[in-house]
């Protein structure tokens, strides 16, 4: 049997790095707290990835806030996809409580309410600072992707393009696509054959539907301009805080297209236009994706390949991404092996099927010489997580049981007065909340059939 100094001198040379990091919590054995072994997380590493998980009620959304506002005071601008509406309250100070004085004496660690310098992002009709995106800028290819079009389709798609291109026709929103598959198989069918082929007229119809489906999600609000210019996620404060982007997705939690879609063109965005950074003392950018599952369920095999593809590259541009959800089962195995951190917060066996979940979860983690994973998992408080980690040189630390600290900021969301202020105030709402709708392929297209 292994004694608590063991414990205490094992986990400490694992969890103290030598350069800048978060502070989690302390290390848990025997229901009892060791202070002296501080969890935490080299910032270093923190562009490897991560998972957050556990049963609804056992603080995944606290944790999410802990790292979110820890890594905004280092520096690093953060994006928090808030689906459930409940992460607002990161841009005031918490209130306190007795319950986080008395974590805290437990943890030995100073508490101190703070807010997080913050910008509220929406995709949809709530206030907030308006994100959008051009067709153009998606391309045929990603379109494709996320229309789910066969190879067929795909080529009929790229012509569409091509032929955009060639004649100086934008494409910005779904509107001036759809006028441009009706004019390829009517008005201009006979000018579109000449120089690049046939168009089917059922294939034009089928990709149409597509369309219309993504449009029944709400995605017409966001093809448009003014394009959002993803370095705008990355801005600071004159004191060198990083900001914390809030986007607001409450009402969207039953049009997963749209969001696998504003997630897909986003992470592309990123990819394209960052620079490589190498190995760095700390990230550019870290996402949290709550409720992540609503990426991977809706999502096809093509956009499935292209979403791990991306995860698995876009570490080398500086950016972590975190998936926030109930079972680690709900995140792909491709995308679960290249996570660095994983925060184990509580799961229930009330079933057959979650008694195996919870043995497959106990799985994914390294063999413990003071825990059994699998009992533990069950038995973890509110508050209270098992985590795993990678070390500076990026070798996997040792599991260890948790209490975390209280986050910093208000546990709670914001008033509608106090984010109606916050919008107010905005930089960005200034830039991009004014609607364009210059002249596009639509008008000019219309234009051109008047004048046959």
């Amino acid at each position: 049997m292994k004694t608590s100094q063991e414990f205490v001198e094992h986990i400490s040379k694992a969890y103290t790095p030598k350069g800048d990091n978060i502070y989690l919590g302390a290390g848990m054995l025997n229901n009892e707290v060791f202070s002296e072994a501080a969890v935490k997380i080299p910032l270093k590493t923190m562009n490897r990835h991560g998972l957050i998980a556990g049963a609804t009620g056992t603080g995944k959304s606290k944790t999410l806030q802990i790292m979110a506002e820890n890594l905004s005071q280092k520096g690093v601008p953060v994006l928090l996809m808030d689906v459930k509406g409940d992460l607002s309250g990161i841009a005031k100070a918490s209130d306190g409580a007795v319950f986080i004085d008395e974590r805290h004496l437990k943890l030995d660690f100073p508490f101190t309410p703070e807010g997080s310098p913050s910008e509220i992002l929406t995709l949809s009709e709530q206030d907030g600072v308006r994100l959008r995106a051009t067709v153009s800028e998606f391309g045929p290819v990603l379109l494709s992707r996320i229309l789910d079009l066969n190879s067929t389709q795909s080529g009929i798609l790229s012509i569409i393009f091509k032929y955009c291109d060639d004649n100086h026709l934008p494409l910005l929103d779904l509107k001036d696509l759809k006028k441009m598959l009706q004019y390829s198989t009517d008005e201009g069918k006979k000018e579109i054959e000449k120089d690049y082929g046939r168009i089917s007229t059922a294939s034009t119809g089928a990709i149409m539907r597509k369309i219309v489906a993504l449009e029944q999600q709400g995605a017409e609000q966001f093809f448009g301009e003014r394009s959002f210019e993803v370095e705008d996620l990355l801005r600071k404060t004159k004191d060198g805080k990083g900001y914390v982007n809030i986007l607001r997705l409450t009402d969207i939690q039953d049009r997963p297209k749209l969001f696998s879609t504003f997630m897909l063109s986003l992470l592309a965005e990123i990819y394209s236009t960052f620079p490589e950074r190498g190995d760095m003392d700390k990230p550019e950018l870290v996402m949290f994706i709550d409720e992540a599952h609503l990426i991977f369920d809706e999502a096809s095999n093509a956009l499935m390949d292209q979403i791990e593809s991306i995860v698995k590259l876009i570490r080398s541009k500086g950016v972590g991404l975190y998936f926030v959800t109930q079972n680690p089962a709900d995140v792909p195995e491709e995308v679960l092996g290249q996570l660095g951190l994983k925060i184990q917060h509580a799961l229930r066996a009330f079933t057959a099927k979650d008694r195996k979940a919870i043995k497959l979860a106990a799985e994914n983690y390294p063999i413990s010489e003071f825990y059994d994973t699998k009992n533990m998992l069950t038995s973890l408080g509110i508050g209270e997580a098992m985590v795993s980690a990678l070390d500076e040189k990026g070798r996997p630390s040792p599991l260890v049981a948790t209490m975390l600290r209280a986050p910093m900021s208000r546990m709670d969301i914001l008033s509608d007065s106090e984010l109606r202020q916050l919008i107010k105030n905005s930089e960005l709402a200034k830039k991009y909340n004014q609607e364009i709708d210059r002249e596009s392929a639509y008008e000019i297209l219309n234009k051109k059939i008047e004048t046959a």
